[in-house]
């Protein structure tokens, strides 16, 4: 058993890779790392944890713990301050690693990146498209994990220029902590833009396409599930055939037949992604769709996945890919 250490384990995040954790048939839980929680037992977090669990710790505690794999479900600030413990294989969660350059950090994240030298040594790792190199990896972010499944293998055959994304999320993308965008006052009945042009995703998926988008994040008054819409204009055919060559044997990803649209209802609670491809049959546009769950393989089942990968072991272990539910 691989020993595995949480830390920031009672935001979303964390809650959500503990519990594929804990149906992985080959990590162990040693050390759960909560500053908020520290000293309370597991049902604090939540009452179907049972005694089995060691009771929280503070998250310095959690990483002095010794675990081979630590999952980082820190704030961003707080992630970027870590110093990952010699030889474990590390997952963060945060923002505080995807962005080589480390001037963005300031313009996109509003903090000086603390360790600005060893950026280069954490690995963007999208599973499918860029797999981890190494034991530092940087998870990448929900928005920017649908945008790069629906784009990446169209990049040298879309234009460049003129690359749209409009993105749809559930409040649980804001995460636990209470503010008043996340009330249900404001978001039941509601559908609103945010971060219009300044979201904190888009740099990444810049970096990783070569080229700029115009990303529009929305809030959708639900409590998970994601679906980006993006819009490009192809230079050649063969669009299809490049998306299923790139997921043909993944079983993560599945590019849906045509004219077969993506659904959050089929993705949400699972660690799976649905993309599609269409033509506007007016003006030619390529239309691809992308739906998953924000807080799966938009974070703690793609952490995992990460996981799995750096530890040499089947990549779907602990995953939740099969079922229909209603």
């Amino acid at each position: 058993m691989v020993a595995t250490a949480l830390i920031g384990c009672s935001g979303y995040a964390g809650q959500e890779t503990l519990d594929r954790v804990l149906a992985h048939p080959e990590l162990e839980v040693v050390a759960l790392g909560s500053d908020s929680l520290a000293g309370e037992p597991p049902s604090a977090l939540d009452l179907r944890l049972n005694g089995s669990l060691p009771p929280f710790v503070s998250n310095a505690e959690a990483l002095a713990s010794g675990a081979d794999v630590l999952f980082l479900c820190l704030d961003h600030d707080e992630a970027a301050a870590f110093e990952p413990p010699a030889e474990a294989v590390v997952v963060d969660l945060s923002g505080a690693h995807r962005l080589r350059d480390p001037a963005l950090y300031d313009d996109w994240y509003g903090f000086a990146h603390p360790f600005p030298a060893v950026l280069p040594d954490w690995s963007y790792a999208l599973p499918e498209l860029y797999p981890p190199t190494g034991r530092l990896i940087a998870n990448p972010g929900c928005y920017a994990t649908a945008a790069l499944l629906a784009l990446a293998p169209l990049a040298e055959a879309i234009e460049p220029e003129g690359i749209v994304v409009d993105a749809k999320s559930g409040v649980s993308g804001a995460g636990r902590a209470l503010k008043a965008s996340s009330h249900a006052g404001f978001v039941l009945e509601n559908l609103s833009p945010y971060r219009i042009g300044s979201h904190q995703h888009a740099p990444e998926v810049e970096q990783a396409l070569g080229f700029p988008i115009c990303f529009v994040p929305h809030l959708l008054p639900i409590r998970r599930g994601l679906l980006a819409t993006c819009y490009a204009r192809a230079v050649d055919g063969g669009s299809r055939e490049r998306l299923e060559d790139a997921y043909a044997e993944s079983d993560v990803v599945r590019v849906l037949p045509e004219g077969v649209a993506p659904e959050l209802g089929r993705v949400q609670g699972t660690d799976t992604a649905e993309v599609a491809l269409f033509e506007d049959r007016s003006t030619r546009t390529t239309i691809v769709v992308c739906a998953l769950d924000n807080l799966g393989k938009g974070a703690a089942g793609q952490a995992v996945q990460n996981a799995n990968l750096a530890l040499g072991l089947d990549e779907t272990m602990g995953l939740r890919l099969t079922g229909v539910l209603v």
